[in-house]
């Protein structure tokens, strides 16, 4: 059954979607576009959350922390059973990635829009996808997968030739994650991360490899049916990282030639059916500067950044999630479509948090969201004016796309759609993701993973802040000052004070041209 069939004979009546923020609105809408009723769960800090005023029904969790909320599987499970939902869609992080979750939806009758448990078993930790990996002839990074204690991986290390990087084997996101260049670093290195690993994830287990470097992050969005078809939706370069957190995405990749996009989508198909894989997920991939690419993980979700592929395919991930979930084929979701790259997306990461100031995270009340708005641009939000974000959660406020025929156009779409963006009242990273897709090596496509390493003035920004900026702030200071306060200046001010669109153009006089007056 086809996603336009599916609206007129949907295949659940009702979701339940055991997430928050961004992702969560974008799979009401999703769900909405199929005629299936949306239930949203919250904690209590998230009880006016956008997801939650848009959802069809809603669920109170109680407490705030994620550990009260979105990772209690009893209280989620609990709110699907209290809502009558059918199927359980778990967006990405928190639960999405849990086997044991997955197969308690699957106990409970009701079903796990994701990956089947047994395939994430096999996938979910490095240490068991890299031997699946090497299995299905996928090639891996040099390095050890057994962790027969400290000592066997100082001498893997040893062995292997420093520089190398200690992993958590169950890791993900870059927790438990570290670099080490000196055998003298190596036994305090693998003790952090098994710290780390042990509070992430409740797994303390490591894995070395050897490092690669200079290198791009290229990975594979997959989706495969419960009937033994799996279809690679081709690359995502996802190079842009800070401490291996990704910042920017796009698709294609500028370096990806057809011939190599072939072979690592025949790799991560292989390696999907060999597990047994179902509903989407992405292989995650190095390339070196050689051409030579090297298997990382298995992300078994939806990921953050699906929207490029959305847009070069012409494939809505989410509408094929649900498609899959309930036992249809990929052939006839996907019948006549030409699943070759159109065009080039590009993705920004948008978060509350402080570059400036070493990515300190921010929670507050935003005062302002002005979103961009025009062709080739789409805004995945969660946020809206008035607003508080809460302190317990991950920074991520929003993310901007932006389509082009090509990547030059993307670039500088991506740019001015930056420039129009406001999210006033507390710091976040806008101005220095403009930063980045202005520098000339982001132009240039000259990318690598430690890119903002090598490049701390992007963070930093400039050592003086524009005129222009200061009196934007100072305009917008007067302009949401709370009504009946001080008596408001002669002119544009008490207007402003009276209509938040005016102060939205008063800042983008400011930013549209600034360094340019």
């Amino acid at each position: 059954m086809v996603p336009g069939q599916m609206a007129k004979n949907p295949p659940f009546r009702r979701v339940l979607i055991a997430n928050r923020g961004e992702i969560a609105l974008r799979v009401v809408r999703g769900l909405r576009e199929l005629g299936i009723e949306s239930v949203a769960v919250h904690s209590d800090v998230d009880a006016r959350c956008a997801h939650v005023l848009h959802a069809d029904h809603a669920v109170p969790l109680g407490g705030n922390t994620a550990t009260e909320s979105y990772l209690d599987v009893q209280k989620v499970l609990a709110a699907a059973k209290a809502s009558d939902a059918e199927a359980i869609h778990p967006g990405y992080g928190f639960l999405s990635e849990n086997a044991g979750f997955a197969r308690a939806v699957r106990d409970a009758g009701l079903v796990f829009v994701g990956p089947n448990p047994e395939a994430m078993d096999r996938l979910g930790g490095k240490k068991t996808a890299r031997e699946e990996a090497i299995a299905a002839g996928v090639p891996v990074i040099p390095g050890i997968e057994h962790d027969d204690g400290d000592a066997s991986l100082v001498a893997a290390a040893q062995q292997l030739g420093l520089p190398v990087m200690v992993k958590a084997s169950a890791g993900g996101g870059g927790r438990g994650m570290r670099l080490v260049e000196r055998e003298q670093d190596l036994a305090d290195a693998i003790a952090a991360g098994r710290r780390e690993a042990k509070a992430a994830f409740g797994d303390d287990r490591m894995i070395v490899e050897r490092l690669v470097l200079p290198a791009r992050h290229v990975e594979i969005q997959l989706i495969g049916d419960r009937h033994g078809h799996v279809v690679s939706l081709h690359e995502r370069e996802c190079s842009v990282q800070r401490r291996n957190q990704k910042v920017l995405e796009e698709s294609p990749s500028a370096v990806v030639d057809e011939a190599l996009r072939q072979r690592m989508g025949d790799c991560a198909v292989a390696l999907a059916k060999r597990v047994g894989y179902d509903n989407a997920g992405t292989a995650e991939f190095l390339l070196d500067d050689q051409g030579r690419f090297y298997f990382l993980e298995v992300n078994a979700r939806l990921q953050v950044e699906h929207p490029v592929t959305e847009l070069v395919t012409g494939v809505d991930l989410v509408h094929l999630q649900i498609h899959v979930a309930a036992g249809g084929k990929l052939a006839d979701a996907l019948a006549g479509v030409d699943l070759r790259p159109r065009g080039h997306a590009i993705e920004a990461r948008i978060c509350a948090e402080s570059p400036e100031a070493g990515y300190m995270p921010a929670a507050g009340q935003l005062r302002l969201v002005k979103e961009p708005e025009g062709p080739g641009i789409r805004v995945d939000s969660g946020v809206y004016t008035g607003w508080e974000v809460p302190q317990y959660y991950d920074s991520l406020l929003a993310k901007l796309i932006v389509w082009a025929p090509d990547r030059a156009t993307a670039c500088a779409r991506l740019s001015q759609a930056l420039r129009e963006t406001a999210y006033l009242g507390i710091p976040t990273n806008v101005d220095f993701l403009r930063r980045i897709v202005d520098d000339t090596a982001f132009r240039c496509s000259r990318l690598r993973t430690d890119m903002l390493k090598l490049r701390p003035e992007l963070a930093e920004g400039p050592k003086e802040p524009p005129e222009d900026l200061a009196l934007a702030a100072a305009v917008l200071c007067q302009a949401v000052a709370p009504r009946g306060g001080a008596a408001a200046p002669a002119g544009g001010g008490a207007a402003l004070g009276q209509d938040p669109s005016l102060v939205w153009q008063e800042l983008a006089g400011f930013r549209l041209f600034e360094g340019k007056r």
